[in-house]
């Protein structure tokens, strides 16, 4: 059984509240489809970008990869791998939140 799909938009301004919430406040780069857009979360740490992607668990859950890897990249592969992701996806929403752990504000599965 999947859980019930939050819209896109609703998500986006809970994930900004959160960081608020946090003392790390968030920004949209690039607004997606408000319905039903996917969600690409960049976590600006210490040693570099990294860039959380939105998937399904096994049972419809909500999780995390990490699109640019295991650890920390540049901005500009950070750049290249949205810049990928949008071209494939033009409904994308684009997050960024400071993030020194690489963790994002807000609770998820990283896979």
């Amino acid at each position: 059984m999947s859980s019930p799909r939050v819209k896109a938009g609703f998500w986006v301004s809970m994930a900004l509240r959160l960081g608020d919430k946090d003392g790390r406040p968030g920004m949209v780069l690039r607004k997606g489809d408000p319905d039903a857009g996917g969600v690409l979360v960049v976590l600006l740490g210490r040693e570099g970008v990294s860039v959380l992607s939105q998937a399904r668990g096994a049972g419809g859950e909500v999780a995390w990869l990490r699109g640019t890897g295991e650890g920390p990249v540049d901005q500009a592969a950070a750049d290249a791998y949205i810049a990928r992701q949008v071209k494939f996806d033009p409904d994308l929403w684009v997050l960024e939140f400071p993030a020194p752990d690489l963790l994002p504000p807000f609770e998820g599965k990283i896979l």
